[in-house]
């Protein structure tokens, strides 16, 4: 059939073979089935028209092709399929059976093998088990040191172990948590460290908080015990036992000092005969320093055991509070909220109780507070790394200095007992010296000392004031009785008094001076054991000592006792016999002037000639009391005069004189005389003085008892009265009641009344005027308006006589004569007066 189809088919030409080759092309892809189609579709449709119809005729042909194969193919294979089909309808048979035997094998297989499959099935769950349990063990030997870590961390939080613990928790968090990160529980957990970090803080700044408020309760007794330990073994509470060293230069310095000072009290109580009475708390300078002291305490020194800070002050919660910001990073905060929180307290360290100046335990109280707050930032400082800086400390101190300074400079001026401010210089020494061991600069504390020492002998001066004023009033004012040599060497030892006359008068005899004067002595002498006393541990030379001593004891003399003897002369009560006993006291006071400079100069061992040595004005201090005692006296003579005076009762208007002197007048005599005889131990000049002011002031008394503006008439009969009155002052003055007056120098006081009255009793006018203002005259201190005065008086006196007797007047021609006369005298004395006011 093929051949005929191709026999059927023209020859194509060559055109038809070109498109044969062509259509052969695109059948042969077609076939392909791994060509895509696209492309080979397209490129029969893109070719010449009818080309679509040309290729469908050769793809038909093509399947014919085809198809003539299949047949083929399968006409040659029927035979074999036939005989296929019938073995296999043969095999069937043996194949059921064989599928049935099968069938039943299996049965009988799988109920042999029910029991190795349950065992099988438990084998597999078991290796399943096991495979997970190993798992679990893996996995739990990753979990299990994560959990124990945070047992521990949370053991170590119980036990307020924290910066252990903080180490605990790097640990997790670098460590342990990261390699088990996915499980929950470890995400917890590392959600929950951050908190814990969080509360080791607050924790940690409790602890620090509660420290604070601790060391702020316990610096005083911080403060007691580095100020004792300093005061009795010159060491301090270190912070470390390399620094339990004794501060060798200041300690021998104090020690040195100490004996000196020691030294100086005893040479001092040998050389005076008696140790000193002045004490402080009770004890004297050698009860309280001698040696027996001494070497009992160096025994207690011995067995007393050294402390440290450390012995007082658990530091723990800043080292721990500090390890725990250092770890956290946040170490910034903690410095700056520590030092902030110490300047607070310092702050209130440093205000003092408002009667802090009353007591010593006010004042000790505080420098303990103040020294525990130090010592406690001195710790810190070298036990730590730059948590405090010594710059922030030397900040600190600066502010406290000036605050302690103002605060001292002020209570201190409240203080009038010395021997609290002698307490108060004592502490602040042992305050200055046990900080400045721990490096703190004190010049100004020992400044502020010299400022104290003025008020510690301005103290002095005020209760030595009382001590002499208290002497004064117990003396008696008269001299000494000694009855025995026993007394006189009690005396004697206290006072140095030397008189070869009385030493050779028998027993028993009297010593000028009262019972004042070695009790004023002794208390000078203790006076200057006081102001010694504050001049212990100050740290300053012999010079400066014994300078300071001279300025304070010139003090003492010029000021306090000065005062006290200015006063007691001019209280009432004082009569001319203590006045006398008081010039006589000054003057032995003054003789022992010499002895106080040698008593300074045994203390100090500083020579008199050097030649800042300031010298002691007890001399000019005793002269001027001297001076002021007998300018008292002459006060004293006057007003008793004055009081004398005052008891006179003159008849003006008499006739004729009583004859006699006026008793008052002869009282007024006999007590100067019996006055002066006491003036016997006072010197010469003294009593002459004391005498002639007597004298001229009874006389002006006298004279201005005629001149008085209130008696307007005297009669001649009541001058003859007065005339026998100054008659026996005359006598009185002649009499030298008190010896060295030359002549009639002290009748010369009684010149101006006896020219006067001789003037009236003579009745010499004519010989007045004649010689008025020749230097010859007999009545040259007579002044004309003194005359003129009296004279008017007279007259007036004469006058007031005629009228009563004027029956008779025209019979007394000589009393009418005698008016005349006086009216011309007065004439010419009122012309001489007013020529003296116009020459004037």
């Amino acid at each position: 059939m093929e051949n005929k189809a191709m026999k059927a088919l023209p020859d194509p030409p060559e055109e038809d073979d070109r498109e044969e080759k062509v259509y052969g092309n695109v059948l042969a892809e077609l076939e392909s089935v791994d060509l895509p189609l696209g492309t080979t579709l397209r490129s029969v449709y893109d070719d010449q028209p009818n080309a679509h119809k040309r290729f469908m005729e050769k793809l038909d042909a093509r399947i014919r092709n085809h198809d003539r194969e299949i047949e083929k193919m399968c006409n040659f294979h029927h035979q074999g399929f036939v005989d296929a089909i019938t073995e296999l309808l043969k095999v069937r048979a043996d194949a059921e059976k064989l599928m049935g035997q099968v069938t039943d094998t299996n049965q009988r297989l799988q109920e042999a093998g029910r029991e190795v499959t349950t065992q099988t099935e438990e084998v597999i769950r078991c290796r399943i088990q096991q495979r997970n349990m190993a798992t679990t063990v893996e996995k739990l030997q990753l979990c299990i040191p994560v959990l124990e870590m945070y047992s521990k961390l949370k053991e170590q939080l119980e036990f307020k172990r924290y910066y252990a613990a903080l180490k605990t928790m790097e640990q997790l968090e670098t460590f342990y948590i990261p390699r088990v990160s996915h499980y929950r529980f470890c995400q917890i957990m590392a959600e929950t460290l951050p908190k814990l970090r969080d509360e080791i803080k607050d924790v940690s700044m409790s602890d620090l908080k509660d420290f604070l408020e601790s060391i702020r309760k316990h610096s005083d007794k911080i403060g007691e015990t580095a100020m004792r330990q300093w005061a009795k073994t010159g060491t301090f509470l270190v912070s470390s036992t390399a620094g339990r060293t004794l501060l060798g230069d200041r300690s021998e310095e104090r020690a040195q000092q100490h004996r000196t000072f020691i030294s100086a009290m005893q040479k001092q109580t040998s050389l005076g005969c008696t140790k000193p009475l002045y004490s402080l708390n009770g004890r004297t300078p050698t009860q309280h320093n001698g040696h027996d002291g001494e070497e009992g305490t160096e025994e207690e020194e011995a067995e007393e055991e050294v402390l440290t800070a450390h012995d007082l002050v658990d530091f723990s919660p800043v080292y721990r509070c500090l390890h725990i910001y250092t770890v956290l990073g946040d170490r910034e905060t903690f410095e700056n909220y520590y030092r902030k929180q110490r300047k607070k307290q310092a702050r209130l360290v440093l205000q003092p109780q408002s009667n802090m100046h009353e007591t010593v335990e006010g004042y000790r109280k505080y420098f303990n507070q103040i020294v525990g707050f130090f010592v406690v930032e001195d710790h810190i400082l070298h036990a730590t790394q730059g948590l405090v800086t010594r710059a922030f400390t030397d900040e600190l101190w600066n502010m406290a200095l000036s605050k302690i300074i103002a605060v001292l400079r002020t209570h201190s001026s409240y203080c009038d007992d010395p021997d609290l401010v002698l307490e108060l210089k004592n502490m602040i020494v042992i305050f200055a010296d046990t900080l400045q061991g721990y490096g703190f600069t004190v010049n100004r504390l020992f400044d502020l000392l010299f400022e104290i020492r003025d008020q510690y002998n301005e103290t002095l001066l005020k209760k030595w004031a009382s001590v002499f004023r208290e002497i004064f009033e117990q003396d008696n004012y008269s001299p000494i009785p000694v009855e025995t040599e026993e007394e006189y060497k009690s005396i004697v030892c206290r006072f140095p008094f030397h008189d070869a006359d009385i030493e050779k008068q028998p027993f028993p005899k009297k010593l000028p001076m009262s019972h004042s004067v070695p009790q004023i002595y002794t208390q000078v002498k203790e006076f200057i054991y006081a102001s010694l006393k504050f001049s212990e541990s100050l740290h300053r030379s012999s010079t400066e000592i014994d300078d300071m001593l001279r300025k304070s004891t010139n003090l003492l003399l010029t000021r306090t006792l000065s005062g006290c003897l200015q006063n007691l002369i001019k209280k009432p009560h004082i009569g001319l016999t203590e006045l006398v006993q008081i010039i006589i006291n000054t003057t032995h006071l003054e003789q022992a002037c010499k002895y106080l400079e040698e008593f300074i100069t045994n203390i100090t061992n500083v020579s008199p000639e050097t030649i800042h040595t300031t010298r002691l004005y007890g001399l000019a201090t005793f002269k001027d009391a001297r001076h002021a005692a007998e300018g008292e006296i002459y006060t004293k003579l006057n007003q008793k005069i004055d009081e004398f005076i005052q008891l006179a009762d003159y008849e003006w208007g008499m006739s004729e004189s009583d004859g006699r002197a006026s008793g008052y007048l002869m009282d007024l005599i006999n007590f100067l005389r019996s006055t002066f005889q006491v003036f016997t131990h006072l010197p010469g000049k003294v009593a002459q003085t004391a005498c002639m002011s007597a004298c001229k002031h009874l006389a002006s008394s006298l004279m201005q008892m005629l001149l008085d503006p209130d008696l307007k008439q005297i009669s001649l009969g009541a001058i003859q009265q007065f005339n026998l009155d100054v008659i026996q002052c005359e006598l009185f003055a002649s009499s030298e009641p008190v010896p060295g007056f030359q002549g009639d120098t002290l009748q010369l006081a009684f010149i101006d009344l006896r020219q006067l009255l001789d003037l009236f009793m003579v009745w010499d006018w004519s010989t007045y005027l004649a010689d008025y203002g020749q230097p010859s005259s007999k009545y040259l201190r007579v002044n004309p308006s003194t005359a003129l005065a009296l004279l008017e008086k007279v007259n007036r006196g004469m006058k007031d006589t005629s009228k009563k007797n004027n029956i008779f007047s025209q019979f007394r021609k000589n009393d009418r004569d005698k008016q005349r006369l006086i009216e011309t005298v007065v004439k010419q004395l009122r012309s001489l007066v007013n020529g003296m006011s116009q020459h004037s």
